[in-house]
C-alpha cells in the first residue's frame, strides 16, 4: 500500500513548500541551460529554413545556367489545322505549308463470326517489316482470339465488334486490327492459317473474304513546302508531328488542308522577363529572411532582443556573397546594362524595359550575361548548402551537436535534482518524526506531572 504523510503535521511547518522552494533554487542552472538549449533550437531551426530556401534557389539557379534558359517563343498557325510548337533554341521564323494528308493507322476488319472456322483458332500477322508472327488462341471465339492476340506482343491491337445475328440467332462479331503506329509502314496483312501456310502461299488472307476489308490503309502525313513555286517540296513523317520542320520547331498536322497555313514562331520577350523576375525575386527572399533575422530590436524597458542571425558570421558570409554574384560586373559589364541593380535601399530591382531593350538589341548577349550570373548565383548556394560541405550545412551541425550536449547535460541534472528532491524530503520526513516523538515525549510528561497529588500547608502533618 502506498505511504499516507502529511507534511508539517508534527512541526506546524508547510515541509512540502520548503521543499519546493529549496527546489528551485537548486533548479536554477538547469532553467538556465534548458533557456540556453531552446535558444539554440531556434538557431537551428531558422538556419535549416535558410538553407532549405537556398537550395531550392541554387537548383533554380543551376536551371539557369543554360545559354538559352531564357530562350521564350510564341508559336502561331493561320489555321487550326496545324499547331506549332517551339522548343529552347528556336530562332524567330515564318513559313508556308499546305497539309496534304495526314498520318493514319493501318486497320483491318475481318468478316462476320460466331465461332472461328477453325480449329485451333491460328493465325499470323505479317507486319510492316514483313516479319510473320504466329498467333494461336485457346479458343474459338471472337474474344479469345483478340486476347491472343493482344497478349503476344504483336504491332496490333485487336478487339471484337458486334455484327449482328446469323441464321440461328448467335451473335456474330467481327475482328478489327488496328495497327499500333501510324504511318505507311504500319501496313500488315493477317491470315488464318500458320506461318508455314502463309509461306506456302496456302493461307486465307481475312480482308479478301466476303465481308472482310482494310477500312484504312497506312499513310504518312504529307505537307508542301514553297507550293506553287519552283522550290515546292514534299515532306513525309509517320507520325503526324515533323519534329525540327525548322531549328528546334515542331509541327503537328491534324487534318488535310487545301489553303497554305501561315506558321510564325516570335521571340516572346515578356516570357524571358517572367523568368528573370521570378528568378531576382527568389534572391530577394533569401536576402531578406537573412536581413530580417539579423536585425536587433529594442523591446519595452529598452531590452535589446537580437535577431536568430545577429552577429553569425556565416550567414552574413552568405548575404554577401549571394548579393556579390548578382550585382557585380561580369567582363567590366554591370548587370544594370540588362535592368538587374540594386535600389538606394539595398533592395535587388529589375527593370523589365531596360530588360526588353537589351533583348531587342542582342538576345544573344543577354542570354549568356544572365546565365552568368545564375552560374555565380549557383556557385555560391553550392559551397554554403552543399548537404555535406556546405558552409551553411556545417553550421548547422554544429549548432545541432551544441543541442544535443546540453540535453544530455538537462538528463544528467534532472536525475541529480530527483536525488536531491528525495534526500530533502528524507531529511523533513525524519525531522518531522523526531517532533513528533518529542511531543509525544511532551505530552506523556505532561499528563504524568498533571496526575502528582497537590498538598497544601494546612494539610501538613
Amino acid at each position: 500500500m502506498p505511504s499516507i504523510s502529511f507534511p508539517g503535521l508534527a512541526s506546524g511547518l508547510d515541509t512540502a513548500a520548503m521543499v519546493d522552494a529549496l527546489m528551485e533554487v537548486q533548479a536554477i542552472p538547469r532553467i538556465l541551460l534548458q533557456q540556453k538549449a531552446d535558444d539554440r533550437g531556434v538557431i537551428v531551426s531558422n538556419l535549416q529554413a535558410l538553407n532549405s530556401q537556398l537550395q531550392t534557389l541554387t537548383t533554380r539557379a543551376g536551371d539557369l545556367t543554360s545559354a538559352t534558359a531564357l530562350a521564350a517563343f510564341t508559336s502561331t498557325a493561320s489555321s487550326d489545322a496545324v499547331s506549332v510548337t517551339a522548343r529552347p533554341g528556336a530562332q524567330a521564323s515564318s513559313l508556308d505549308v499546305v497539309v496534304d494528308r495526314v498520318a493514319k493507322a493501318h486497320t483491318v476488319v475481318s468478316a462476320g463470326y460466331a465461332q472461328w472456322p477453325t480449329e485451333p483458332a491460328t493465325l499470323t500477322i505479317v507486319d510492316g517489316a514483313g516479319e510473320l508472327h504466329e498467333i494461336t488462341a485457346q479458343g474459338t471465339s471472337l474474344t479469345e482470339i483478340a486476347a491472343a492476340i493482344n497478349d503476344a506482343g504483336v504491332p496490333v491491337t485487336a478487339t471484337t465488334v458486334r455484327g449482328g445475328t446469323d441464321a440461328n440467332g448467335d451473335p456474330i462479331y467481327r475482328l478489327q486490327l488496328v495497327a499500333n503506329s501510324t504511318g505507311a509502314a504500319s501496313a500488315f496483312q493477317v491470315f488464318r492459317g500458320t506461318a508455314a501456310e502463309v509461306t506456302a502461299g496456302t493461307a486465307t488472307d481475312l480482308a479478301t473474304e466476303a465481308g472482310a476489308a482494310v477500312t484504312q490503309q497506312g499513310q504518312d502525313a504529307a505537307i508542301r513546302l514553297y507550293a506553287g513555286t519552283a522550290a515546292e517540296q514534299t515532306i513525309t513523317s509517320a507520325r503526324n508531328t515533323f519534329t525540327d520542320l525548322l531549328p528546334d520547331v515542331d509541327v503537328t498536322v491534324r487534318t488535310a488542308q487545301a489553303e497554305p497555313v501561315s506558321l510564325s514562331v516570335t521571340v516572346d520577350t515578356a516570357a524571358s522577363a517572367k523568368t528573370v523576375k521570378t528568378f531576382i525575386d527568389e534572391i530577394s527572399a533569401v536576402l531578406n529572411r537573412i536581413d530580417t533575422g539579423s536585425k536587433a530590436t529594442v523591446a519595452e524597458g529598452e531590452t535589446t532582443v537580437l535577431g536568430v542571425y545577429t552577429g553569425d558570421s556565416t550567414v552574413r558570409g552568405l548575404r554577401n556573397a549571394l548579393a556579390n554574384a548578382v550585382i557585380a560586373p561580369i567582363d567590366g559589364v554591370s548587370p544594370s546594362s540588362i535592368g538587374i541593380s540594386v535600389d538606394r535601399y539595398g533592395e535587388l530591382t529589375f527593370d523589365e524595359e531596360a530588360f526588353a531593350d537589351a533583348m531587342a538589341a542582342d538576345p544573344a548577349r543577354v542570354e549568356a550575361f544572365f546565365a552568368g550570373i545564375a552560374g555565380r548565383v549557383e556557385e555560391v548556394g553550392t559551397t554554403y548548402s552543399d548537404r555535406y560541405e556546405g558552409f551553411l550545412t556545417t553550421r548547422i551541425t554544429g549548432q545541432q551537436s551544441e543541442v544535443r550536449s546540453l540535453d544530455r547535460q538537462i538528463e544528467s541534472m534532472d536525475v541529480r535534482l530527483e536525488k536531491r528532491r528525495a534526500t530533502l524530503e528524507a531529511q523533513f520526513l525524519r525531522m518531522e518524526t523526531m517532533m513528533a516523538q518529542w511531543n509525544a515525549q511532551s505530552t506523556y510528561l505532561s499528563q504524568q506531572i498533571a496526575s502528582l497529588p497537590t498538598y497544601s500547608k494546612g494539610n501538613e502533618s
